[in-house]
């Protein structure tokens, strides 16, 4: 999930926060503060750099909370995640964020922790997500990244297990129990998850995944051609170059081409 990502109406809300509070609807003021708002987060994908002086300007002149965000999502933009973490984070505990927008800013800073290699600090976002948000698989899942990037193992498969038990046609989320379930040698359940998320959708990265189980579990021959078939399915750069990387090493282990 992308730090960029909004909730379904999350941009509007904000978008009325961004009015002044005498403003009635559809008032010049509240016309021109909506109008700034998604200037600010059109520039804060395209040119951060702009969008963070905007934002910061417009904050100094009460901009609120939709100025204060802007500004967050442009240091995301701008690569500076250890940044906008804490500051959405502190956003969505703020008093004057309504209650309603707080669990995807939560969501939005767990996701800048990852970004930023802070696991510990993405997890205790996520939770608090989840407290405001209880029966979102999305933030299930990453609870779980979150937890994988500290290797508690046993909580990413009880963050999935979650997840799953409300959408159990999941074949991503299906995809990284697995890769946990490998994590912890628990291999046939593994080899269970990931036979379940191909029967779903044949994908290269499951198909990586299926071939480290089946190597972990010494089948060296179908770990290869799960590796092979992998890279004949059009795969993403990232996951073309774990599949070459692995290939590459079992046949250094071999001394077979």
């Amino acid at each position: 999930m992308l730090p960029h990502r909004l909730c379904p109406g999350l941009g509007l809300a904000l978008l009325m926060l961004a009015a002044p509070a005498n403003a009635a609807p559809g008032t010049e003021d509240e016309t021109a503060s909506a109008a700034r708002y998604n200037r600010c987060l059109t520039l804060s994908g395209s040119s951060p750099a702009a969008a963070l002086n905007d934002a910061q300007m417009w904050d100094r002149a009460g901009g609120g909370v939709p100025a204060r965000h802007c500004a967050a999502l442009a240091l995301v933009g701008l690569h500076r995640y250890a940044e906008a973490g804490p500051r959405l984070d502190a956003l969505a505990r703020g008093a004057d964020t309504p209650a309603g927008l707080r669990p995807a800013l939560f969501d939005q800073a767990g996701n800048a922790f990852l970004l930023a290699g802070e696991g510990a600090r993405a997890v205790a976002s996520f939770s608090a997500a989840l407290t405001l948000s209880a029966n979102d698989p999305d933030l299930f899942s990453d609870l779980a990244r979150a937890q994988a990037l500290q290797k508690n193992w046993n909580e990413v498969v009880l963050d999935l297990n979650a997840a799953l038990a409300i959408t159990p046609r999941r074949a991503d989320l299906l995809v990284l129990r697995a890769s946990a379930r490998r994590a912890l040698g628990q291999i046939p359940e593994a080899l269970h998850d990931i036979e379940a998320a191909l029967a779903i959708r044949r994908d290269a990265g499951a198909l990586v995944e299926r071939g480290l189980v089946k190597r972990q579990a010494g089948d060296l021959g179908g770990a290869r051609r799960d590796f092979r078939a992998a890279l004949a399915a059009s795969p993403s750069a990232a996951v073309a170059a774990e599949a070459k990387e692995n290939l590459d090493s079992l046949s250094e282990d071999q001394g077979t081409p």
